[in-house]
């Protein structure tokens, strides 16, 4: 089995690169964007004009949410066309394609876990750009699968918990929102399910929601950041219920993952537990 991974160097396409190892039996191929460009029809023509994949999984994207607002067109450029070139050409070569979505296509006035069923309206461009890229998928592919996510990080990248490993080597004080509540996902578990899916060879197709389980605001994930890996005082970490961003963002987020746990007996992990595991991970190394 044949599989394209796209934004090899992003912090998802390393997860999965890291557990690639697990599964000796698939032969991967990790493109980086000087490999694959999706934003370029021909460079993406040429990928597939030289390969024959049965699985596609799309870990390139635009993840800048306050940029976005102001640089629309490179969002959408990323997260819409880009998807709708890749997605025209794995269902030219019947490749299944692994699309990332994201909680950021919900409003966050629900109140509730968000199932794969209720009405998506986005708040700011990266939403709507993800948003759009998802309906392009919808409408050319019928090989594919959605996976929204919410609130990724891991050891790789610039994510939220590698900004507060950093402020705290720093010495740097710590101003954090209590006003989000979500899900924090180790994008290591969401390589993993990705590459359960494929394992699988399902043909259970559509939108799926995946996240760690629990909820937290962003204060409470830096706390626990902080405490899991020693360095919480007094002096560093502060709440404030109300922080200015240039993006809008939903209040509440959190993903209901019900369907993706009830197909082929997948699970998922609480999410400090999978916090406890990366940080002991990273320790060793």
């Amino acid at each position: 089995m044949k599989i394209l991974i796209t934004g090899a160097k992003g912090q998802l396409g390393k997860c999965i690169k890291d557990a690639a190892v697990n599964y000796p039996e698939f032969d991967f191929l990790f493109a980086t964007r000087e490999l694959l460009n999706i934003e370029s029809e021909e460079s993406i023509s040429e990928i597939f004009k030289n390969n024959q994949f049965d699985y596609c999984v799309n870990a390139a994207a635009y993840t800048n949410v306050e940029k976005a607002e102001s640089d629309q067109e490179n969002a959408f450029l990323t997260n819409a066309e880009g998807v709708k070139e890749l997605a025209k050409h794995c269902k030219e070569n019947n490749t299944t394609l692994i699309q990332i979505s994201t909680d950021y296509v919900f409003d966050g006035k629900k109140g509730s876990p968000y199932t794969e069923e209720d009405k998506t309206n986005p708040l700011n461009v990266y939403g709507a750009s993800k948003l759009k890229g998802e309906k392009y998928v919808k409408e050319i592919c019928k090989a594919y699968y959605i996976l929204r996510t919410s609130w990724l990080y891991s050891q790789y990248g610039h994510n939220f918990y590698n900004t507060v490993l950093r402020f705290a080597k720093e010495g740097k004080p710590l101003t954090v929102t209590t006003e989000q509540t979500g899900t924090p996902t180790n994008a290591n578990d969401l390589a993993e399910a990705i590459l359960a899916i494929i394992k699988s060879n399902s043909k259970k197709y559509g939108i799926y929601n995946f996240s760690n389980q629990g909820e937290a605001t962003w204060y409470d994930f830096a706390k626990e950041i902080l405490t899991q890996t020693n360095q919480l005082t007094e002096s560093n970490l502060a709440k404030t219920d109300y922080y200015l961003t240039f993006a809008a963002r939903p209040k509440y987020s959190v993903l209901d993952c019900k369907k993706y746990k009830s197909t082929n007996n997948n699970k998922t992990v609480n999410w400090l537990l999978s916090l406890k595991t990366l940080v002991i991970k990273t320790s060793l190394k």
